[in-house]
């Protein structure tokens, strides 16, 4: 008799135990997801006015270094693979080009059309890119104009 009741109070401990570290496992992970940055208390019925805006140059850069890996062909003031962003800025402005519309792949290339070649592949990219980081890069490029 005394084996039946010790396996019963080992049955009931594993079930006493699933029955309470599952509860513990749910409340430990909604604790941690519920626990917010320090700093990031919501300001309910508060128009925020103190957030900053990225200046679209300041994007532009982050694309052109970052995702957009157009530092591996393109240089500030020196012709690389690619025209250097000087030259590309001058060149868009005499044309009047659209240098958005190239970036999406649906311009013809003005700058130098014996690198378009090399330029197409990196469609994949930029096509992917919004509205508002093809006109950040934009802006960058003719940030670089003297």
């Amino acid at each position: 008799m005394k084996s039946k009741i010790h396996e019963y109070q080992k049955i009931n401990i594993k079930i006493m135990s699933k029955r309470t570290i599952f509860p513990m496992l749910v409340a430990g992970m909604l604790t941690i997801v519920s626990c917010k940055k320090e700093g990031s208390e919501e300001s309910f019925g508060k128009s925020e006015t103190t957030s900053e805006v990225q200046k679209p140059e300041d994007l532009g850069k982050e694309i052109f270094a970052g995702k957009g890996a157009c530092v591996a062909c393109h240089k500030p003031d020196v012709k690389l693979v690619g025209p250097s962003l000087q030259d590309i800025a001058k060149i868009y402005k005499e044309k009047n080009g659209d240098m958005v519309t190239f970036l999406k792949g649906e311009g013809e290339p003005i700058v130098d059309p014996t690198q378009y070649a090399l330029m197409k592949p990196n469609f994949v990219i930029t096509k992917t890119f919004s509205e508002e980081e093809l006109k950040a890069l934009e802006a960058y490029i003719y940030s670089h104009l003297k």
